[in-house]
């Protein structure tokens, strides 16, 4: 993406919107251009200012991260959201992978770490911390596949790629595995997301649990 990211700040803390303010307005290539102190007003922005990002909070009073998300995602603008969530949140992570969000963020994430997963998000991929990782997502799709998912229209050289991607590779590490140049990778990825109607890499990593492309960890 070009220019400045814009950022909408949504969490009930005065104190973590104004650190997270600072922090942002710090840095040349992100721009905050609202703050939210609960779910509902991060809705009515998000609609009204058309950020890029949406960095959320779970647990907020009139209504949560998880439904904020949701309608957020699916608005007639519709921002990308990433979500943040503490090491004892499962169940929520759980809850804001359904509703659409395209990243998982711990709040003691390094500073940098953070500002550099708001651009990921923004850039149009997805990213989960390190700490929500693999467990949650296997939990998450831990259930018998649903039989629409099982047959997909994709090649058996889209089936490999999606495989990988369910295994966290990168781009780089997709064309790596299967001798290929990153640009090719980058386009079998392209047409998954088509494909599966996947709104980002998240939603292929759960769709290739679904399909049983990806063992779940033991």
């Amino acid at each position: 993406m070009s220019g400045r990211v814009r950022v909408l700040l949504a969490d009930d803390q005065p104190l973590v919107r104004s650190g997270l303010r600072v922090l942002m307005e710090d840095t040349p290539d992100l721009e905050v251009v609202g703050e939210a102190a609960n779910g509902a007003e991060a809705v009515r922005l998000a609609a009204e200012l058309a950020p890029d990002v949406v960095v959320m909070d779970i647990r907020m009073p009139e209504m949560d991260g998880i439904e904020a998300t949701r309608r957020i995602t699916t608005g007639t603008a519709p921002a990308r959201v990433l979500v943040l969530t503490t090491f004892d949140e499962d169940e929520y992570v759980y809850g804001a992978l359904r509703a659409g969000a395209s990243g998982f963020a711990v709040k003691d994430m390094a500073l940098d770490d953070l500002l550099a997963a708001v651009r990921v998000v923004a850039a149009g991929d997805a990213l989960i911390a390190p700490g929500v990782t693999r467990r949650l997502i296997a939990d998450f799709v831990s259930g018998p596949p649903p039989a629409a998912a099982r047959v997909p229209a994709i090649t058996e050289r889209e089936q490999e790629v999606l495989t990988l991607v369910g295994r966290g590779r990168s781009n780089g590490e997709i064309a790596q595995d299967l001798f290929i140049s990153v640009a090719t990778a980058k386009s079998h990825v392209a047409r998954l997301l088509t494909k599966l109607d996947a709104r980002d890499r998240v939603q292929l990593v759960i769709k290739a649990y679904e399909m049983g492309l990806v063992t779940p960890p033991r």
